[in-house]
């Protein structure tokens, strides 16, 4: 259920790259409650972007998820930023995070929705 999109103006080699995922999956299923089996992360390296007129490093991340609490979503922006932070050198003021709260109805796996 929960998806979580990390987008960054860096290069990111493969190695890093695979374990910036595996961190953000557990990470992700860990802060929300939810089964690892549920969570998809996806990484875009080398997306021309600006942040504040300026190309350093920077990063933005999407997280979807059938019932995100609000309450969470501090939280979970902290781990994240870090996880950016030591993961691919992205200072946390560099980081965007856009939450979703996906309906399960709105949401749709193996042939069906939730």
């Amino acid at each position: 259920m929960p998806y979580l999109m990390i987008q960054t103006n860096q290069s990111i080699d493969e190695t890093a790259g695979k374990t910036l995922l595996s961190k953000a999956s557990k990470l992700v299923a860990t802060e929300l409650g939810k089964p690892e089996s549920y969570v998809m992360v996806a990484l875009e390296a080398n997306v021309p972007m600006l942040f504040a007129g300026d190309n350093s490093p920077l990063a933005y991340l999407e997280l979807k998820s059938i019932n995100l609490p609000e309450g969470k979503t501090p939280g979970l922006s902290a781990a994240l930023c870090n996880l950016m932070e030591e993961s691919a050198g992205i200072h946390k003021e560099r980081v965007y995070i856009e939450f979703a709260n996906a309906e399960k109805d709105m949401w749709g796996w193996n042939g069906g929705t939730f």
